[in-house]
């Protein structure tokens, strides 16, 4: 093979440098459609559409990875409708491992950080055998989180600005120690048997807003704080009481806690809160783990 001279050599490098940085610096293409097999993603990982994670599927995410939802014409997304949600949305049929670290969250985002609430669609669970987060982040989406007939857990991650943190029906789920505020709700469900305890549910529209039939559920040694105009409400479907022992709902006792509160005492068709025992003091074992 001919040696190249120092000129002919350098004049190749000063072409290829511009172009490896030109590389480096482009966005990662989006991924878009249906995903198989064994997955790892890291980085930053884009998404477009409705991405459909298959039964056969497992993705793994690495600690730090940045996933971005991108905006979605109306007219390219077939599944807009409840149980699925307008823009981009990743609907997870197999089973997703997304395990950050205190110093490493995995984040879930849309594109442009200062859009509101609801520019992308969710993490849609359906039918999953295995749906872990831990130290993640969800931002800007319409539900962060929808879990139907799946086993799912949530832990040590952080909802805001969405317009709706966590909803489930009919799941199998844990949510324990996260921070859910400045959402429009923080946990909406109906049905499913919910284990819900030591979150610290701060600032949202609707702190817990329980739609229909609950059973099998705790929820306790949380810490329900200025949620205005509702800390809880009970949907049309929840004729019997409900059992919220052992929360924390602020210093001032039940009298400061009932008018924020819609059950059976606003509408005689509505099931009511028992609340007593109240922790007088939050759990200090609240919230993502430090």
């Amino acid at each position: 093979m001919p040696k190249l001279s120092i000129r002919v050599f350098f004049r190749r490098l000063l072409i290829f440098l511009p172009l490896a940085f030109l590389s480096a610096c482009l966005p990662q293409p989006a991924l878009h459609g249906e995903l198989h097999g064994q997955l790892l993603w890291q980085g930053e990982v884009r998404l477009w559409g409705n991405i459909i994670l298959a039964e056969d599927a497992v993705l793994t995410i690495a600690p730090g990875t940045r996933i971005i939802f991108l905006p979605l014409d109306p007219a390219a997304d077939t599944l807009r409708e409840h149980p699925f949600f307008p823009g981009s949305e990743l609907i997870v049929r197999g089973r997703i491992i997304a395990r950050g670290t205190k110093d490493q969250p995995i984040s879930f985002q849309f594109v442009d950080s200062s859009a509101p609430a609801g520019s992308w669609g969710g993490i849609n669970i359906e039918g999953s055998s295995r749906a872990i987060f831990n130290y993640c982040s969800f931002r800007q989406a319409d539900s962060a989180i929808h879990a139907r007939n799946s086993r799912v857990v949530v832990e040590n991650s952080l909802f805001t600005d969405n317009l709706v943190a966590i909803r489930f029906h009919d799941a199998d789920i844990r949510i324990e120690n996260n921070l859910l505020h400045n959402n429009g709700t923080a946990i909406r469900f109906h049905f499913g048997a919910p284990l819900i305890r030591k979150n610290v549910i701060r600032n949202n529209r609707k702190g817990l807003f329980i739609t229909s039939a609950p059973r099998g559920y705790r929820i306790e040694n949380n810490s329900f704080l200025d949620n205005q105009p509702y800390q809880v409400t009970l949907g049309e479907g929840v004729r019997e009481d409900v059992v919220l022992k052992n929360n924390y709902w602020g210093a001032q006792g039940m009298a400061a806690l009932l008018p924020w509160v819609y059950d059976g005492r606003l509408d005689d068709w509505l099931g009511t809160i028992e609340f007593q025992p109240l922790r007088s003091k939050p759990d200090q074992d609240a919230g993502i783990h430090q």
